[in-house]
């Protein structure tokens, strides 16, 4: 015995591969062409006489992400090349700034006086302070 189901009436599913059959090309005619696939970039190299330039650009105070843009490069890349040349990026503390922030911590001075005397910012003299163990205090002095 066959049971009345989605099977049943067949005329959904005609008329629905009528027009499907409507939306296909007819016999004989050329497939549409696939679009064109862009080819992978290559990352564009900088001279050396640029590679000069945007180092020294840095040192007299220019942004990563103004040298990217100037450059048309990445800000990657130019961090990259800083790397690279031995540059020492704004922001970064040596071993020897770290110490002399966790002097100052200890004797009672906040990560914003700190960080204005090492030219950094406060995050970046907490986190340096995290890496060595020191624990830090609340914004009410009381160690956390």
């Amino acid at each position: 015995m066959d049971l009345p189901g989605s099977h049943y009436n067949t005329n959904v599913q005609v008329r629905k591969l009528e027009a499907l059959a409507k939306r296909l090309p007819a016999a004989g005619t050329q497939p549409a062409a696939t679009p064109k696939r862009r080819k992978p970039r290559r990352a564009k190299q900088l001279s050396d006489e640029q590679i000069s330039e945007l180092t020294a650009a840095y040192q007299a105070g220019s942004t990563v992400y103004d040298l990217a843009e100037r450059f048309k490069i990445s800000r990657k890349t130019v961090s990259s090349i800083l790397h690279r040349t031995g540059v020492q990026i704004r922001g970064r503390l040596t071993a020897e700034q770290v110490d002399k922030a966790v002097q100052l911590y200890v004797s009672g001075q906040s990560l914003a006086r700190i960080a204005n005397k090492l030219g950094t910012t406060a995050n970046t003299v907490r986190t340096r302070l995290f890496e060595r163990g020191v624990r830090t205090r609340d914004r009410h002095g009381r160690e956390r």
